[in-house]
């Protein structure tokens, strides 16, 4: 069993997560093309790709989250 790393609960979080599912008829190229918009427009970038049984697929996508610090 691979152990992970796992971040203290009061941590701050470096990453937001999009939970996106595909259903059994999408093709490739269709969910090539969602995923390559997702990144380019909304700055995110893939996390994980589950394809399951059935056909369909889970798709995770992060993006850092951007701190503003103030400068006054």
């Amino acid at each position: 069993m691979a152990s992970m790393n796992r971040r203290p609960a009061d941590a701050p979080r470096q990453y937001e997560y999009r939970v996106l599912t595909m259903p059994r008829g999408t093709s490739r190229s269709e969910a090539s093309s969602l995923l390559t918009e997702q990144a380019e427009y909304g700055r995110w970038e893939l996390a994980k790709v589950v394809l399951y049984r059935g056909g369909s697929r889970r798709v995770w996508l992060r993006r850092r989250i951007q701190r503003v610090q103030r400068s006054l």
